[in-house]
């Protein structure tokens, strides 16, 4: 039992950190792609401040979704 608990930290350690999803930097695609690259930061800026918006109010995780949705669309509206 103390072996499989020994196995279960190691790997628990030695597993990579979880990330998030980095920011599109325009500048470093290219040209081409620079206008798709240039709407999906704007998105994930708009999507990063609902986020941050939902801790703000302690959005409950399994009410999360649907909180997520409704800002983006109220984002979109004001458009």
């Amino acid at each position: 039992m103390k072996q499989a608990i020994f196995i279960a930290a190691i790997a628990l350690l030695a597993g990579e950190p979880a990330r998030t999803q980095a920011l599109v930097d325009p500048s470093k695609v290219a040209p081409e792609y620079r206008d798709a690259a240039e709407k999906r930061r704007a998105e994930q800026i708009r999507q990063r401040e609902c986020a941050l918006k939902a801790d703000l109010e302690k959005v409950l995780p399994r009410d999360r979704t649907a909180y997520l949705n409704r800002c983006l669309e109220a984002m979109a509206a004001k458009q």
